[in-house]
């Protein structure tokens, strides 16, 4: 019985098809990776809209083109974002050292811990020691507030 031979274009097929299911493997796991080392600050879109409505298919490779295309740039957004996220915390964190530091040049300089990148209702806030008094003798404190209200 002869042998049937696949079309050398169905091999090349077959073999972009599984290089672009790996490209988008790889892609979802970094996303995914990325949005779970700055969860819970991140705050990314990251849903992958199908463009059409179609039911379950085998996708073209057009379509996988695209969709690894689509991931690659919501990636890219998620890191440009969390980069973003990472820098006006680390500012806000050099802040709060020279608050600390030097409180009377930053009276009444509010920064909450959300702010730090860390958990919690926390203000860290410059307030005169002892109210007026500390006021008009220019004795300035750095206070971490107590925590969230109660609930009322």
């Amino acid at each position: 019985m002869p042998r049937v031979m696949a079309h050398p274009l169905v091999h090349d097929d077959r073999a972009a098809r599984r290089d672009l299911r790996e490209q988008i493997a790889r892609l979802e796991r970094e996303l995914q990776a990325t949005l779970l080392s700055t969860f819970p600050h991140g705050g990314a879109d990251v849903t992958l809209a199908p463009r059409r409505l179609a039911g379950p298919r085998v996708l073209a490779l057009g379509e996988l083109e695209d969709l690894r295309d689509r991931l690659s740039d919501k990636l890219a957004a998620a890191r440009a974002e969390f980069a973003a996220v990472a820098d006006r915390q680390e500012a806000n964190r050099r802040l709060l050292e020279r608050m600390l530091l030097a409180p009377g040049k930053y009276r009444s300089v509010r920064i909450a811990n959300a702010d730090l990148g860390e958990g919690g209702c926390g203000v860290w806030q410059v307030r005169p020691r002892l109210g007026l008094i500390g006021m008009l003798c220019g004795w300035w404190q750095v206070k971490l507030s107590s925590g969230c209200p109660l609930a009322a």
